[in-house]
């Protein structure tokens, strides 16, 4: 099936139109679906790859413009070391099992966080990947890697302070589009739909900026579990809502004020 298949888009029962540009997912729940099967966590993160594969594929056939992924955050760093050891490998494997279907899908690769303090191993493969997909003009698939939003505004706003500093920029030039553009997002829309998984009701330093007007779905589905019919139960969802950006229905009857 090719990507952007009308076929697919049928399926779901929406148009174009309808569909989220931008879907964001935190992928919660790889821990708990493990300890219910009395497996390993590690056996769930392993589980939770599986996932991963499916959602990019579908989303890549559905015609949406980008879609990020919280998979590691710069708190992870916490959890322990042999937990932090396979997901390092894992992520490596996954970069480099997935470049055939990241091609056939015409899906571009990107990395959204620190590289500081990622494997060498990790980084060397998630750079091939990258530079394989960079001509790719689907799926804009942001990896969000050793991810903190407020490690990601902190950097952008020294940014333009040393370049007002430099007499590069002045404060007039501050505005949110600037601070947008010097973000690691830099050129990539804003979300339109966050999910996230496992019941959770935390946004957990997410792309706290970028998500001003989101969506949110929550889902008790554990990740290892979201299937593509979650995905379109999430999407649907997102279809029937109103989404106003601060002003009023066109039907509302509440008076405005003077």
């Amino acid at each position: 099936m090719d990507p952007n298949s009308p076929d697919t888009r049928e399926a779901l029962g929406l148009s174009p139109e309808q569909l989220p540009r931008h879907i964001a997912i935190i992928m919660d729940g790889n821990g708990r679906w493990a300890r219910q099967q009395d497996l390993p966590r590690i056996c769930g993160h392993a589980e939770g790859a599986k996932a991963v594969r499916a959602v990019v594929t579908h989303c890549a056939r559905l015609g949406i413009e980008a879609l990020t992924l919280y998979s590691f955050s710069v708190e992870n760093w916490k959890r322990p070391k042999a937990e932090i050891d396979f997901l390092m490998e894992l992520y490596g494997e996954y970069l480099v099992a997935e470049r055939g279907e990241i091609t056939e899908n015409n899906v571009r690769l990107v990395h959204v966080g620190r590289r500081e303090g990622l494997p060498d191993n990790v980084l060397r493969e998630m750079d091939t990947t990258i530079e394989l997909s960079r001509e790719n003009t689907g799926l804009t698939l942001c990896l969000a890697l050793n991810y903190g939003s407020r490690d990601e505004i902190v950097e952008a706003v020294r940014g333009i302070a040393a370049d007002v500093r430099d007499g590069r920029l002045n404060t007039s030039d501050i505005d949110a589009d600037l601070i947008s553009d010097s973000l690691w997002t830099a050129g990539i829309i804003d979300p339109d739909l966050l999910i996230r998984t496992a019941n959770e009701r935390r946004i957990s330093n997410f792309l706290l900026w970028q998500i001003s007007y989101a969506e949110l779905y929550i889902t008790d589905v554990l990740w290892p579990d979201f299937s593509v019919d979650v995905l379109n139960d999430a999407i649907r969802d997102f279809a029937r809502r109103e989404r106003r950006f601060g002003d009023i229905s066109p039907t509302s009857n509440i008076p405005t004020g003077s």
